[in-house]
């Protein structure tokens, strides 16, 4: 296992637009509907923090939400999960398992082969053509 990538607040606050420092960082949302300009066609989702890979443009679908979904990360190592109870809810954080920005959360309602929806803020992904 490779080490955690860590930064001071002020390192992730220069390297990020503040969206994406305060979805990443502090663990916020951005609104649905604002990340449907992603390039089609194959490719890698990444971190945007750290550059890790994330998700395979493949496993990436049109839930209706409003977020990129997708229905499994690259490998079950490139992902970390928690349980978050904000909100008054009981949901399963995703976080990247290099450096443990907040990227969404995932759910059991998803289509096959997985059933799980990967519910991925946009500003937290960037994408590479493959």
């Amino acid at each position: 296992m490779t080490a955690k990538i860590e930064k001071t607040d002020d390192e992730w606050r220069a390297q990020l637009s503040d969206l994406a420092y305060r979805v990443t960082r502090k663990h916020a949302t951005e609104r649905a509907f604002t990340h449907d300009d992603f390039p089609k066609g194959p490719g890698t989702f990444h971190c945007v923090c750290c550059g890790a890979p994330l998700f395979d443009a493949a496993t990436k679908f049109d839930s209706g939400t409003g977020w990129p979904s997708f229905w499994q990360p690259m490998t079950p190592e490139a992902v970390g999960e928690t349980e978050d109870r904000s909100w008054f809810m009981r949901r399963t954080e995703v976080h990247c398992a290099a450096c443990d920005a907040h990227l969404g959360h995932v759910f059991p309602d998803g289509p096959a082969p997985t059933g799980l929806r990967y519910c991925i803020n946009g500003v937290a992904l960037t994408k590479t053509a493959g």
